[in-house]
């Protein structure tokens, strides 16, 4: 082989190489043993908003202003040379000149090249910015989901042990049960749908649809957004106020219907919501002898939220009246 041959063979071969670093998209630098860059790849210099004759023949802990120099992986980095050893996933947290704050993981080895006693360091540079603002959202998001599933086990299990068992079949203990869990279920998915953009009359068409149909008569009142802290005990009350009707009142007869509307006024400098529950055409209404669970749950749901339920036993219909307070 002719030295022009060997020539041409080192020359291709330098090219193919640099070729290939050049299209890696990690960063990465080869620097000397006093830590100066030898040469840096494309992605290097995009990824950190440099050039090429601000970064080679430069030390690498004065790059970009100095933001490499960190005692600790100036420390790490001292020890690939002489100990031929690795520092492998170094994370460096550092608002970037040019780039803002990006989470970089270091990862540098000793370069060997046969035939050389040079001692050179291949330093690669990983962006897992991305990466872990994902994974913390994830986090959040699995401990949210966590947090409403002990939640809602929670509320399930107190639906268990306070429907009513005595006088009660098991069927009836059953079909009490599941209307209330399905409820709760329903109002879940009305979260999640809607979120902080809640609408009463939404609420309400959804809650009274499934048990009173078309015998449920909604007059539409004024706006009224919802939190999500609300839409749950409202929920549950209107549930039970339908399933009580369908049962005792109005809608246990053909010709019964349930009348809802609402109003809203100022009190005290807030907003209060008054909802009108009115059923008609049922049988004659008579004074119950003490507070079922749906009663006492309509009671607790209300007050817990600040406001009160009014109960008019007229027996021409029952009429209850909803206050609570609301954000407009």
């Amino acid at each position: 082989m002719t030295l022009e041959e060997l020539y041409l063979l080192l020359r291709s071969g330098h090219v193919q190489i640099q070729g290939i670093v050049d299209t890696l998209q990690e960063p990465l630098v080869v620097l000397d043993k006093s830590f100066v860059v030898l040469n840096a790849n494309p992605a290097f210099y995009r990824t950190f908003d440099t050039e090429l004759d601000r970064t080679v023949g430069q030390s690498l802990f004065e790059l970009g202003d100095g933001q490499w120099d960190i005692p600790e992986l100036r420390g790490l980095l001292s020890e690939v040379v002489p100990k031929t050893t690795a520092v492998l996933g170094y994370q460096v947290d550092h608002d970037f000149p040019g780039i803002g704050m990006r989470a970089m993981r270091v990862t540098a080895r000793q370069l060997i090249i046969p035939g050389n006693d040079s001692t050179q360091m291949l330093v690669v540079f990983e962006d897992v910015t991305a990466r872990e603002r994902s994974d913390a959202a994830k986090d959040i998001l699995i401990a949210e989901t966590r947090h409403r599933m002990k939640n809602l086990i929670a509320t399930v299990k107190a639906i268990a042990r306070q429907t009513e068992v005595n006088g009660m079949t098991g069927a009836e203990y059953r079909d009490n049960f599941l209307g209330r869990v399905d409820a709760l279920l329903n109002a879940q998915d009305f979260i999640s749908s809607n979120g902080s953009n809640a609408d009463l009359a939404s609420l309400v068409n959804q809650s009274l649809s499934p048990v009173a149909g078309i015998r449920a008569t909604v007059i539409p009142g004024p706006p009224v957004s919802l939190s999500e802290s609300q839409i749950l005990p409202l929920s549950m009350i209107l549930h039970e106020l339908a399933t009580n009707a369908l049962k005792y009142g109005a809608l246990s007869t053909s010709a019964g219907i349930v009348r809802v509307a609402w109003n809203t006024e100022r009190h005290e400098g807030n907003t209060r919501l008054i909802l009108h529950w009115q059923e008609e055409g049922g049988p004659e209404v008579v004074p119950p002898k003490h507070k079922g669970f749906g009663t006492r749950l309509i009671d607790y749901s209300v007050r817990a939220e600040g406001g009160r339920a009014m109960f008019n036993h007229d027996p021409a219909g029952l009429r209850v009246q909803i206050t609570l307070p609301v954000q407009q």
